[in-house]
């Protein structure tokens, strides 16, 4: 909670500090509608940012990151980590946020 506040003040959001979330383990910064989501999320290893990519077709979306230079680390569930030329790990994942279909982008 402490966290969320504090990241809420470096990026100007407001922190959603409510109990009642779907998964305690996080907490949402919230912006406007058309911003990037941004969770905190508790976790067992060492802090550092994230990135979870939204898609609704996640195995062309896999394919056209690696074509940029990404590598498939591990297929989890509905989800596949990824690992960006510069080491750092992402997912790319199912649409969670309500506006996906209306604000996505659409690539050739």
């Amino acid at each position: 909670r402490e966290l969320a506040k504090f990241w809420g003040g470096v990026l100007g959001l407001e922190p959603d500090l409510r109990e009642d979330q779907d998964d305690p383990r996080y907490l949402h910064l919230n912006g406007r509608p058309d911003d990037p989501k941004i969770l905190l999320q508790r976790v067992d290893h060492p802090s550092r940012v994230h990135f979870d990519i939204e898609t609704d077709d996640i195995d062309a979306e896999v394919m056209r990151l690696e074509k940029l230079g990404a590598k498939i680390i591990e297929r989890v569930e509905t989800w596949v980590v990824m690992e960006a030329p510069s080491k750092h790990r992402f997912c790319v994942i199912n649409p969670i946020r309500s506006d996906f279909k209306d604000n996505s982008n659409q690539w050739e």
